[in-house]
């Protein structure tokens, strides 16, 4: 586990003036102790999420955390009787390192900043030439471009809904949106039609047209459309930042604004979109930031004491 203590500060010090007069009461000096910043896994990977933990000292308790990582908002949770705790994400592209801004609220009111950096490990991608329809393997038609900037919007906002959300989630309840082989794993670079080439920011389940797909954790259903190169799309708000999304379904089983669970089915496999063939999608974000799904899997997070 890699971890630092910042050095203590005094706080409440004032300083005097040339000829000022001293007060009459002595001042009471408050030595405020830096918390333990650690993270877990050790060294996270690149496009993966982690945890970010916070730890009070024993003489200087805290009531609040709060911070950012990589350009998203944390979302600190009391976990324990001085521990506080929040996902984070690293974003594909991260060269080496991440850096967190974390700020403490004391019990007594006052505040502390510490910059962090938190060391990433590369990640290993492949590359795939695939063949889609002519219409997907072109630059896009001034139509198609501002149907997909407007699926880009509605998807940004459903981040920031995320974020504004508590945590309806628990690690334990995660599982499998199915069980099936893996077609194409997060990251891999795509060359379409010999022309385009983009990075693959999800992670491909083998499945036939029909084939039920379910939601990986509890949350709301945020997002119920019909996407230019997602296809049918349903987005599930987790909160706390956490998104899940399903791209290419056949159909959608779900509405906007419902409550599910692990296991509730939100939609059944498709070839919407921009496709090869039938197959699910699947897409887990920490805000705006694309992760590799699996990683959901393997989260190390306390439950939320709230």
């Amino acid at each position: 586990m890699l971890w630092f203590v910042l050095p203590a500060v005094a706080a409440g010090a004032i300083l005097l003036g040339i000829g000022q007069e001293p007060p009459e009461e002595p001042l009471r000096a408050t030595i405020v102790m830096a918390p333990e910043i650690t993270w877990r896994p050790d060294v996270p990977g690149e496009g993966r999420l982690f945890v970010l933990r916070v730890q009070a000292s024993e003489h200087t308790p805290i009531i609040g955390v709060h911070g950012e990582a990589a350009g998203e908002e944390l979302h600190f949770a009391s976990v324990d009787e001085r521990g506080f705790e929040s996902l984070a994400a690293v974003p594909v592209g991260s060269d080496g390192r991440l850096s967190a801004t974390v700020r403490t609220v004391f019990a007594d009111g006052g505040e502390s900043t510490y910059a962090v950096d938190v060391p990433v490990t590369a990640g290993e991608y492949a590359h795939e030439a695939l063949s889609v329809a002519p219409r997907f393997g072109a630059p896009l038609s001034p139509a198609d471009q501002a149907r997909l900037d407007e699926d880009r919007r509605i998807a940004r906002t459903a981040a920031e809904r995320a974020h504004r959300t508590r945590r309806l989630w628990s690690p334990e309840g995660v599982r499998m949106p199915r069980e099936s082989r893996v077609t194409s794993g997060f990251g891999d670079g795509r060359i379409f039609n010999g022309q385009l080439s983009s990075r693959h920011m999800g992670l491909d389940l083998q499945g036939f047209s029909g084939d039920t797909v379910v939601s990986v954790a509890r949350g709301t259903v945020e997002v119920v459309a019909p996407f230019l190169l997602a296809g049918n799309v349903v987005y599930v708000n987790h909160g706390a930042g956490l998104l899940s999304a399903y791209f290419h379904l056949s159909r959608q089983l779900v509405a906007v604004g419902d409550t599910v669970l692990p296991g509730t089915p939100v939609g059944l496999v498709g070839a919407t979109g921009r496709v090869t063939g039938p197959h699910l999608h699947w897409v887990v974000r920490y805000g705006n930031t694309s992760v590799d799904p699996r990683s959901l899997l393997d989260l190390d997070l306390a439950p939320d004491e709230r």
